[in-house]
């Protein structure tokens, strides 16, 4: 792979970062299980990376590269915590943007998944994303790497989850290892990484 530069992403990469996002995630087994319905389902995605992004941005936490091509959102640890969810955000956040029903799932995903989590801190991989035309260039890798060198900086582990069966083999590939599993609402493996 050439070497590419990495960026961290700042509120004038808003935009660029949501479409990208959006336009990776379209079949995804959670953001269709969030909102499945075709022809919503760009606004919706767009309002909740929207939501993830101003949480996150200012941590300096989201990597891009080529432009937003490839996108990694990292939440950096907070002792006694979990990471930020998307829901319940000051001023209303997604729930002010999605339909309650949507919310609801919104919430349900969350809780499942904050419910399965570590309770010692971590470096939590909420999002890592590559634009379709994008694909296959070693985008992502470079961008979750940003987040795992932070991660083994601080001698803590990350943490990831996905609903994808895709996906578990590609983290293990790149040296995840499940440490989790949820059934409902919908089948999400918890991935971790130990420092190196």
């Amino acid at each position: 792979m050439t070497t590419v530069e990495i960026t961290v992403a700042t509120a004038a990469d808003r935009e660029r970062v949501l479409g990208s996002l959006v336009a990776a995630f379209p079949t995804d087994p959670v953001l269709r299980y969030l909102f499945p319905d075709e022809e919503t389902y760009p606004a919706y995605a767009a309002a909740f990376f929207g939501d993830l992004f101003d949480r996150r941005v200012h941590s300096q936490t989201i990597w891009t590269v080529a432009g937003g091509a490839s996108v990694a959102m990292w939440e950096p640890p907070s002792t006694g915590t979990v990471p930020a969810g998307s829901v319940d955000a000051p001023g209303g956040g997604l729930a002010a943007q999605v339909p309650a029903d949507a919310h609801a799932r919104v919430r349900a995903y969350d809780e499942a998944v904050h419910a399965a989590l570590p309770t010692a801190p971590f470096w939590y991989l909420g999002v890592l994303g590559t634009r379709p035309d994008s694909a296959g260039r070693g985008f992502g890798r470079a961008v979750m790497n940003a987040g795992l060198r932070r991660a083994a900086a601080d001698g803590l582990p990350a943490v990831l989850e996905t609903s994808s069966p895709a996906n578990v083999e590609m983290y293990r590939r790149a040296g995840w290892e499940v440490s989790r599993t949820v059934d409902e609402p919908l089948p999400i493996w918890v991935m971790t990484q130990l420092p190196r």
